[in-house]
């Protein structure tokens, strides 16, 4: 079975073209399947494998698993399953009929935009390397609305201060143009012009020691350090920079596809999550503001 789970993988990555971290997260869930299987007696035999057996491995993670992390596991069984049914190892699919448990849907946090405006502007003007870097960073990430994946994989060649663009890789490798505005444009000239080193069209954008390409982890550390920097009351990740762009977008009236467009969306329902957070932040001014919004 491991083979074939590694034979799903490389389908995975040359014939969909998954990222890397997708197929990280599949073989995750299968290998944990297998190892499950052995456990219990089923082994590692595919034929003998059922929908009791997927259940069963189902049952054995509440309680250890977030509803999202078992959803998401037996997406991958399915995944899997389905797979080998198409390249005839098996007739049906045995997870196909195994249900998945409800998952909470949560809006996305984000950032008010005088609290997005602390945060970016929290690494200040000094003039060392790593403040540039930092300041350049959240600029980006602000300014562009790209993911961290996106932002931590761009090369010199990728941008383009005078169009103030970068040419990102999202999801599945597909490629859009994110756009910079004024600030980032300026603090990413700022920041390539005083690091110095390699600045051939292969090298990456951010750097961090060793002149190698910063990585997602730098990414959070650097933001969990200036949020307390900022003084703001709230704990955001980097991706809560992204969900900001959109949302501070939408309310100024940008229409969802061009937001689709940006954020590199595939689906214009996951776009739509923005509108349901633009209702609960004016439910929560008009809780706020209004005299008879709340009975005393």
């Amino acid at each position: 079975m491991l083979g074939l789970i590694d034979e799903f993988i490389t389908y995975l990555a040359v014939e969909k073209n998954s990222s890397a971290h997708t197929r990280l997260g599949y073989k995750r869930d299968l290998v944990q399947f297998y190892f499950f299987l052995k456990e219990e007696g089923a082994g590692p035999d595919i034929n003998r494998i059922a929908g009791a057996d997927v259940t069963a491995f189902v049952y054995s993670l509440h309680g250890d698993c977030k509803k999202s992390s078992v959803a998401r596991k037996i997406s991958s069984i399915r995944s899997f399953f389905r797979f080998l049914v198409k390249k005839g190892y098996l007739s049906g699919n045995p997870a196909e009929l195994v249900s998945a448990p409800k998952v909470d849907k949560y809006l996305p946090a984000v950032l008010t935009v005088d609290e997005a405006k602390c945060l970016v502007e929290a690494p200040g003007n000094t003039d060392g390397p790593e403040p540039l870097r930092d300041l350049a960073v959240l600029e980006t990430l602000y300014s562009s609305g790209i993911r961290v994946s996106e932002l931590t994989s761009i090369t010199m060649r990728e941008v383009d201060l005078g169009a103030g663009t970068i040419r990102v890789a999202g999801k599945g490798g597909k490629e859009r143009i994110a756009y910079l505005g004024k600030f980032a444009i300026e603090s990413i000239g700022a920041y390539i012009k005083k690091r110095g080193g390699e600045s051939s069209g292969d090298a990456p954008l951010f750097t961090g020691k060793g002149g190698r390409g910063i990585s997602q982890r730098t990414v959070q550390r650097l933001v969990k350090r200036h949020v307390l920097k900022s003084g703001i009351n709230k704990n955001p990740t980097p991706h809560a920079l992204r969900h900001s762009f959109a949302t501070h977008l939408l309310d100024a009236g940008v229409d969802l596809r061009s937001i689709q467009e940006m954020l590199g969306h595939s689906k214009l329902s996951t776009t739509q999550r923005y509108t349901k957070v633009g209702i609960a932040s004016l439910m929560e001014a008009y809780d706020r503001a209004h005299p008879k919004a709340k009975l005393k």
